[in-house]
């Protein structure tokens, strides 16, 4: 392909937040191999905001909205952008199938995927299981077919990976935030994760929101309106520790302008802590060291990211039983909270 003619690409990943956040680095090579290029990112209806949220993404297809329409409709949908490829980052079959139909000239998937070998025409042997790479390293990796045959570096990725807030927060939300008084961080604790990921625990939690409190700082927690419910009694045992629940009362917008304006966010390897590295804030993440959960596939990526794991290497005790893995747990709170006050010096020099 010439970098000269204008193209368009579309990049499916129809999948979780945290997910869509380490495939914008596809977006934005894209923009770099082909200056000019339309990138369009094919989501879920829940991941549209992100779109709106990165530079490199010019157009949202929904997919939710698009199974909604007749297979005529579909079709003519996916033909009338007029596409120089497709890039499936996470497999799905039917809109594998839609895009063969359409005749999208390049089809590119994975080789061990059963349904590309029927419905794409270049395929990438990736094993992302097994590999050494990080998941944005993994997902650029898809675009071989296009010329780009480099593997970028971590450090190289990360500067792909940017979000900015597309709507102002909600003037409660900001005076909410502006209360601090010098010296303060306000710091977002997520300490669900919907099950996309090993989880800290609770009272590890608890431990942390104590320590920061006891510090001086100020504590928000998130988490959807189930997780809130879920979190009730929690929530009431720590109310003297937090300065505000505001588990259910965000949407997707407005959660990525909250943590755009606060200091920072501590969770596991979940969406809001990829959002938050992603918009350039300070992103703790706490991670287990099994594979491959690990740090080396899924670690934040952004200026401010970081992330403590247990040292047990090749660590395979809790595969059997998740929710009791020892190892995430057996990160210190004490630690974490040291981890966060080192943020206060930084954010004086930003």
């Amino acid at each position: 392909m010439s970098p000269e003619k204008t193209f368009t690409f579309l990049v499916s990943r129809t999948d979780a937040i945290g997910d869509v956040v380490l495939t914008l680095p596809v977006c934005g090579r894209l923009k770099q191999l082909f200056p000019g290029c339309r990138v369009v990112l094919i989501g879920r209806t829940y991941t549209a905001p992100m779109a709106a949220a990165c530079p490199w993404v010019d157009d949202f297809l929904n997919l939710d909205e698009l199974l909604k329409e007749s297979v005529t409709a579909q079709l003519e949908t996916l033909r009338a952008y007029a596409a120089a490829a497709i890039i499936h980052v996470f497999p799905n079959k039917i809109l594998a199938r839609l895009a063969q139909k359409a005749r999208i000239p390049l089809r590119i998937g994975t080789r061990n995927r059963w349904q590309h070998w029927l419905t794409c025409n270049q395929l990438i042997a990736l094993s992302r299981r097994h590999s050494p790479l990080h998941e944005a390293q993994l997902n650029v990796k898809l675009l071989e077919p296009l010329g780009d045959t480099s593997t970028p570096t971590t450090e190289e990725v990360a500067q792909l990976v940017r979000l900015r807030a597309t709507e102002p927060l909600a003037p409660p939300l900001q005076e909410l935030l502006q209360q601090r008084q010098p010296g303060q961080l306000n710091v977002i604790l997520h300490p669900r994760s919907r099950g996309s990921a090993r989880e800290w625990g609770l009272d590890n939690f608890a431990q942390l929101a104590k320590l920061l409190h006891r510090a001086g700082h100020r504590v928000f927690i998130t988490g959807t309106a189930a997780e809130g419910e879920e979190l009730a009694p929690w929530l009431q045992e720590n109310a003297a520790f937090l300065t505000a629940d505001l588990t259910g009362r965000l949407s997707l917008p407005q959660f990525i302008a909250f943590i755009a304006a606060a200091d920072g966010l501590v969770a596991g390897s979940t969406g809001p802590l990829h959002l938050a590295a992603a918009l350039g804030r300070h992103a703790l993440g706490l991670y287990p060291p099994i594979r491959p959960m690990h740090p080396g596939r899924w670690a934040p990526l952004g200026p401010y990211a970081e992330f403590m794991v247990f040292d047990k290497p090749n660590c395979d005790d809790c595969r059997q039983q998740p929710a009791a893995c020892t190892c995430i747990r057996a990160i210190a709170a004490a630690a974490a909270a040291a981890r966060v006050a080192a943020w206060a010096p930084l954010l004086v020099e930003q």
